[in-house]
């Protein structure tokens, strides 16, 4: 017994820790045209900001706030459906809650 000979039958050997991806960067939840599609879509929207910010000055500015405030909006929320399709976030969450959101 002092041997170990009564644990070495019994005990599982230590199982490999998965390997993960740099970061957790997958592509699998965005298959075909749908990743260039929200990488364009966040592209165009972050011009679009780009855009609103050379403005220096406006005579009837309401419009141009609101699409600043709409640009800005699509520019963070494309980013944020980015992140989640493209990393380990959408397995941790899970396909119903991604959904849900």
């Amino acid at each position: 017994m002092e041997n170990g000979g009564v644990y070495n039958e019994t005990t599982e050997p230590e199982a490999k820790s998965p390997r993960r991806r740099p970061f957790g960067c997958t592509l699998r939840h965005l298959p075909g045209w749908r990743l260039p599609a929200k990488a364009v879509q966040a592209f165009f929207s972050f011009v679009a900001v780009t855009c609103e910010e050379i403005v220096e000055d406006c005579s009837n500015c309401g419009g141009l706030y609101f699409f600043e405030f709409i640009s800005c909006s699509a520019f963070l929320l494309s980013l944020l459906i980015l992140c989640v399709y493209c990393t380990d976030v959408y397995d941790t969450l899970g396909e119903d809650k991604v959904e849900k959101l």
